[in-house]
């Protein structure tokens, strides 16, 4: 079908009235049929309570002696901005000091503010850039705050609704990149300038720095605020995975940056660290795709080629089964968080004379972790300016183990747990599995199985099978009160594919199904749907698939690949039109994961798996239910619209629900994410049908 016989473009008007009319009319259909199921209310209202709990995590993070949290309750559903000390954040009961309420700041001015980030200028952290979203979507407003007055500025920094970058550069002056007007933005919607604003100026005079190109994904800057040895780093994203890099010199004079353009540079002490997404044979050594190296940081800047480069040393090399996950620094030393077969591991770095000494950090396994160091940069590498600077939080979690938060410290004492949430599902006679399905080309795609101990395989079994596979983004082990309570608390199945495409281990998993191997995700992923059948798990008619966003298309091309497989499909926030993807919103900016379907060669492949494109009456095809949020203006809401009014033409009968806010997350607040929960596992329990007796 060719974009000029497309029926049904009218409903990518997002806020058009007859498209609205028609979302309101699914709504109330899906609606009618989804809470009928007879746990639909007790869903709702159990997924509201763990939401609101007060008993979760506070996430946080640090700003000079303070420790900052965005919490939401039932009292505070947009939630409060607030902050505490290490020291009051390590008992049981923290004294909070509420910095910006967000539920009053809304009816005050009649906006549906989500919170959308805060940036302060290091090391006073006095100037703060408070970001707020209405309805959730990726655009933001940004005022200037006063983190010291907890107040916004009158007649400070304010930036209208864009998809902003902003940094600061001095207390008067930031660095930012935004919409102003005609030619500001790219073809993706990001911006294409960087422009220096300086304090009691208007935009319109801010003085251009760096500037890209239309078909660019974005231009940013970011700066590193090292006592001494500030490095102010501009960059243009030629595509989602490369960008030209350059230090900003005096006078605004442009440094380009000798390094691959798909590596990350980052900074630490006098030394750059250099992350790569592709092999880099350099001066006789070929550095691997996902290494991690350490030069010094003046000559690799300085640096015109690969023959000024420095001597580098690696602090991490793959291996087949392990790769990088992240890093941190202390003031001493490089914290690596690593997967070892989808576990996560932690190690540490120190520079000695002749190299770096690597050593493992003993941590919960094999669950997933999440590292944060503590160590403020702007205060030097000095301990005594910094009593946190050898200190990080380390958050763990697994499918059956609630989030716990430790503290650590580099001199090697044993963790200690600051916080751990309660358990919201009895997991006793639970089990996790590890697995391997065997791919189309023979590759070995592991996933996780988590199911009752001792679990008859005689195929009867409800199971909800989950996955991503794009962009290298790892699907790692997460404790989930949703699947807990509503899925396997009731005999349900829960499996987690870790297919390529996505990170788990590292770029070469990721790159293996990119661009024309992109069928390679949808491969493995059936891969694992007739492994879970072949063990005697689960059957077609009781096997359930879901994923969002790219995982909206995954679960969608496989559903009309292999529909033989599966009962039951939730697709949420999905794209499906990958004729038209890169002229949708943020499309263009993931060309460099799927191509350019305006390429003849490219739609070609594009072509043979675009749900949108490949749907046809006659299928029998599983039950459906679609997700989306009209104020979504990362993925378009066009996708799941058009999808669900196309198959509904062709005589079948998907389920439909839009929210209308929400933005990509799919929900504003605690309130809508519970109802969105109980109407996808009615669905579910729906679809599949309850499971047996035991």
């Amino acid at each position: 079908m060719n974009e000029a016989e497309d029926p049904f473009l009218w409903l990518e008007e997002v806020q058009g009235e007859r498209a609205l009319a028609w979302v309101h009319a699914r709504n109330a259909e899906s609606r009618a049929v989804l809470q009928q199921h007879p746990r639909f209310g007790a869903m709702r209202d159990g997924f509201r309570a763990i939401l609101d709990s007060a008993d979760k995590i506070p996430q946080v993070s640090r700003r000079g002696d303070w420790f900052y949290n965005l919490w939401r309750d039932a009292k505070h559903p947009r939630g409060l901005w607030r902050r505490t000390t290490l020291a009051s954040f390590q008992t049981a009961t923290p004294d909070w000091e509420t910095v910006l309420d967000l539920d009053a700041l809304a009816t005050a001015e009649g906006e549906n503010w989500v919170w959308a980030g805060a940036t302060a200028l290091p090391p006073s952290y006095r100037h703060c850039l408070v970001q707020l979203s209405r309805g959730g979507a990726d655009a933001t407003v940004v005022r200037e705050f006063d983190l010291v007055g907890k107040a916004f500025v009158t007649g400070g920094f304010q930036l209208p609704e864009a998809k902003t970058d902003v940094t600061w550069e001095d207390a008067d002056h930031l660095l930012v990149g935004t919409d102003t007007g005609p030619g500001s933005l790219t073809d993706s919607g990001y911006p294409r300038t960087v422009r220096r604003w300086r304090r009691g100026t208007p935009l319109t005079e801010a003085t251009l720095v760096f500037e890209g190109q239309a078909q660019d994904v974005s231009v940013s800057a970011w700066i590193d605020h090292r006592p001494g040895g500030r490095r102010t780093i501009v960059s243009r994203a030629t595509d989602f995975y490369n960008s030209l890099q350059f230090q900003l010199l005096e006078g605004d004079r442009l440094q380009p940056i000798a390094i691959p353009s798909d590596a990350h540079i980052g900074f630490w002490q006098d030394r750059a660290l250099l992350q790569l997404r592709s092999d880099w044979a350099l001066n006789g050594t070929l550095w691997p795709a996902g290494s991690l190296l350490a030069g010094d940081a003046a000559a690799v800047l300085a640096a015109s080629g690969d023959a000024d480069l420095p001597p580098l040393q690696a602090l991490f090399t793959p291996t087949a089964s392990r790769s990088l996950q992240g890093w941190g620094t202390t003031a001493s030393q490089v914290l690596l968080q690593v997967l070892d077969n989808v576990a996560g591991v932690l190690a540490a770095c120190q520079p000695q004379a002749g190299g770096w000494v690597r050593r493992a950090i003993a941590a919960p396994h094999p669950g997933s972790l999440g590292l944060q160091t503590l160590h403020d940069d702007s205060l030097g590498s000095d301990e005594q300016a910094d009593p946190l600077a050898e200190q990080f939080l380390l958050g763990y979690t697994d499918f059956l183990t609630p989030d716990a938060l430790l503290l650590g410290h580099t001199d090697g004492r044993p963790l200690q747990t600051l916080k751990s949430r309660p358990a919201f599902f009895d997991a006793k006679g639970l089990q996790v599995q590890q697995h391997w399905a065997t791919s189309k080309d023979g590759t070995r795609v592991p996933y996780f199985l988590v199911a009752r101990q001792g679990l008859v395989l005689d195929g009867r079994h409800p199971t909800l099978l989950n996955g991503y596979g794009g962009f290298e983004i790892a699907k790692l082990p997460v404790y989930s009160a949703g699947w807990g309570t509503a899925w396997l608390a009731h005999g349900g199945v829960v499996a987690v594919a870790n297919i390529r495409g996505g990170g788990e281990f590292g770029p070469a998993w990721h790159q293996a199904a990119i661009g024309a191997n992109k069928q390679k995700s949808y491969d493995d992923f059936a891969a694992v749907a007739e492994d879970l059948i072949a063990r005697g798990v689960t059957r077609p008619q009781r096997l359930a698939i879901q994923g969002g966003s790219n995982g909206g298309l995954l679960v969608g091309a496989v559903m009309l690949q292999r529909p033989e497989l599966f009962g039951a499909v939730l697709c949420q926030v999905p794209l499906l039109d990958m004729r038209r993807y890169h002229r949708l919103l943020a499309g263009a900016s993931w060309m460099a994961e799927y191509g350019n379907p305006d390429v003849p060669e490219e739609w070609a492949w594009i072509r043979a798996y675009s749900p949108y494109q490949n749907l046809r009456p006659g299928q029998v095809l599983p039950q459906l239910l679609f997700t989306t949020s009209t104020r979504d203006d990362r993925v378009h809401p066009g996708h799941a619209r058009k999808m669900a009014a196309r198959m509904a033409a062709l005589g079948y009968q998907p389920l439909y629900f839009e929210n209308t806010e929400g933005g990509h997350a799919g929900a504003a607040d605690n309130a809508q994410k519970a109802d969105m929960l109980a109407l996808e596992f009615a669905f579910l329990w729906q679809a599949l049908g309850e499971a047996d007796a035991a």
